[in-house]
């Protein structure tokens, strides 16, 4: 007779790949790269609503909150941000091309990431370089 009270062996599951199992490549580093800015760019966004806050708030307020911004510690956060948003759009873009069946291959694909991450380094220096020309800074 069998002991039907005995739990079934269970069977050994394998384990889901994980970043060390794989190795790196410039689209991987892109596609993490790409949720990551995104996530920067809500931060951003509670900021440009700290902004509105702070501007209705009053000249007081809004002082202070140009203080901070203007700290070497905002000026980093404000030149992260600039760099979330350009990659973003950039990785966006390309993305959009994607979408039309375009640029899908290996070395396309590691093509398209090199200039996106190219803009990105050349648009953000520009528009800090203008802004500091400019006196914004």
């Amino acid at each position: 007779m069998t002991d039907a009270t005995r739990a079934p062996k269970l069977r050994e599951r394998p384990m889901s790949p994980h970043l060390q199992v794989w190795r790196w490549h410039i689209t991987m580093a892109t596609s993490i790269l790409h949720r990551a800015t995104g996530v920067a760019l809500y931060v951003g966004a509670l900021i440009a609503a700290a902004w509105a806050i702070a501007l209705a708030n009053g000249p007081e307020s809004y002082a202070t909150f140009k203080s901070l911004l203007g700290s070497p510690l905002g000026k980093l956060v404000m030149f992260g941000l600039t760099v979330s948003f350009f990659y973003h759009l950039a990785n966006g873009i390309r993305h959009l091309v994607w979408d039309t069946g375009h640029g899908l291959d290996v070395k396309s694909a590691n093509f398209s990431a090199v200039v996106c991450l190219a803009f990105t380094v050349a648009a953000s220096i520009a528009v800090w370089v203008i802004a500091a020309m400019t006196g914004a800074l």
